[in-house]
């Protein structure tokens, strides 16, 4: 089983968000499986320099945009044993950052056929291109329009493509003079059932339309992104190819994540030795400013700082919540009237609540094992890492009902003390506030709070089944191509 895994971001070499979790995660499970996954993703001039002097160079070949022909070296890396190819062209790469540039566009049609270009360079024939997100939307159109039948005598002919939605809200939405100014795409593909969106061209919608398997992570989401609410504008095309459409869980990585050998935390803690969590507590209440407390339940944040992650609700509730007695510590970066809010908050209530308005993985592991409980209500969460990382290290979700924090977070049971976390359902201020008041009181209870605590710790959300489920699903793409 060779597969071919395009995606625009992967620790350690690049991260925005949790795709770039996944990048580095799931290839490795997949491996162990005896899967031949090689990783393909842009060689970004922010690469940390201590990985771009072990790459060894490949190669190279041009890609035609249109009129002109762009330079496409290739590099290589193994890492943790999992071979990783850099996609190099300085024109696209050597930016600031690594999305957000007004070529966008340009730059991922041409990561998007640099990655069948490359392919007979490293001699590499996969069975399945595995595309994530909009940056790699192209892809699989591409294959079927410039590639299937027209490309190295068959080199191409018999490769399928899965495309898993992250985040359907990003799709990479472009003016539709694109089709022949950068694509040199034919306009048969310009309509409603393939690339056209609006008047414009959509790079995630070309992924839904044209590849043999659509995935997203988590089961709720692959649900919920049928509908108008959820759906993003692209609700009608997911229903069409809802057959082909399925939800498999994110996991994190446990070896990584472990409470007992972190470095990155105060002082290391097991399920069969919970008092030294208390002491990541009081470590990290002195180091964030906040009042050293041990009674008083400290809740963590981990966020990008937008409206999908709820702080509308937040923002709502945060005199109240802060009125109550509990701590709160924030970390992330985002809109500014998040940002604003967090800062006026710490104002307001000194030694109640520290915000770290910008990204610290050191420190948010220390949140992650010192808070008691981690609050996420999310408008939309199509799987979510903060409540997995959070159970690893023994604090207790607080979580809106949708996408990966529903298929998660089992809601408490006060009656049965099954349960682990706790959980509303509407997006609501009221509602939020409800579930926080509910988790404080069991709080008070330290034999049922231990209970949760520890039923947290033995979930398994490490990417061992995801990779098993990504495994099954390749071999059921290949069962289709045999019986054909």
């Amino acid at each position: 089983m060779k597969i071919w895994f395009a995606v625009s971001e992967a620790t350690p070499f690049a991260k925005t968000g949790g795709l770039a979790d996944v990048a580095g995660s799931l290839p490795k499970a997949l491996r162990k499986l005896g899967v031949d996954i090689r990783v393909v993703m842009p060689k970004y001039s922010q690469i940390p320099q201590q990985y771009i002097n072990k790459m060894t160079f490949m190669g190279y070949t041009y890609v035609n945009l249109t009129w002109r022909r762009e330079y496409c070296g290739i590099f290589k890396l193994v890492h943790e044993g999992v071979p990783f190819y850099f996609i190099d062209n300085e024109r696209y790469f050597n930016r600031d950052w690594y999305y957000g540039q007004i070529d966008d566009g340009e730059r991922f049609t041409f990561f998007n056929k640099s990655i069948l270009e490359v392919l007979p360079i490293i001699d590499f024939k996969p069975y399945i291109i595995h595309c994530n997100d909009w940056q790699t939307g192209l892809c699989s159109l591409l294959l079927d329009a410039h590639y299937r039948y027209y490309r190295n005598q068959g080199f191409y002919q018999y490769i399928h493509t899965v495309m898993t939605i992250h985040n359907l809200k990003y799709q990479g939405i472009f003016p539709k003079n694109m089709m022949d100014e950068i694509i040199g795409l034919s306009w048969e593909y310009f309509n409603p059932d393939g690339i056209e969106f609006y008047d414009n061209i959509n790079f995630l919608k070309a992924g839904i339309a044209y590849s043999t398997k659509i995935t997203t992570v988590s089961k709720t989401y692959a649900e919920e992104i049928k509908t108008e609410f959820y759906g993003e504008k692209l609700f009608g095309i997911l229903r069409k190819r809802s057959q082909d459409l399925c939800g498999i869980l994110n996991g994190i990585d446990y070896e990584e994540n472990n409470p007992l050998t972190d470095a990155r935390i105060y002082t290391p803690f097991s399920i069969n030795n919970m008092e030294d969590k208390q002491r990541n507590k009081a470590l990290l209440q002195k180091e964030a400013g906040l009042n050293i407390c041990p009674e008083t339940p400290l809740i963590g944040i981990i966020s990008r700082l937008v409206a999908q992650k709820g702080f509308d609700l937040i923002d709502r509730m945060i005199a109240e919540l802060l009125g109550m007695d509990l701590q709160l510590i924030v970390l992330g970066t985002g809109e500014k009237k998040y940002e604003d809010m967090f800062l006026w908050a710490q104002g307001a209530f000194r030694g109640k609540i520290s915000a770290n308005i910008c990204y610290d993985p050191v420190l948010a592991q220390k949140i992650y094992a010192g808070c008691d409980m981690f609050l996420m209500p999310s408008l939309f969460e199509p799987c979510g890492l903060g409540q997995l990382y959070s159970m690893r290290y023994g604090t207790v979700p607080i979580v809106r009902e949708t996408g990966g924090l529903k298929d998660t977070v089992i809601p408490y049971n006060e009656y049965t003390g099954e349960g682990t976390g706790f959980t509303f359902a509407n997006f609501n201020a009221h509602e939020m506030k409800d579930a926080v008041i509910r988790a404080m009181g069991v709080y008070k209870d330290k034999v049922r709070w231990k209970a949760i605590m520890k039923r947290c710790m033995q979930q398994d959300f490490s990417w061992d089944k995801s990779a098993r489920e990504y495994s099954n699903l390749y071999n059921r793409i290949c069962g289709i191509t045999v019986t054909k």
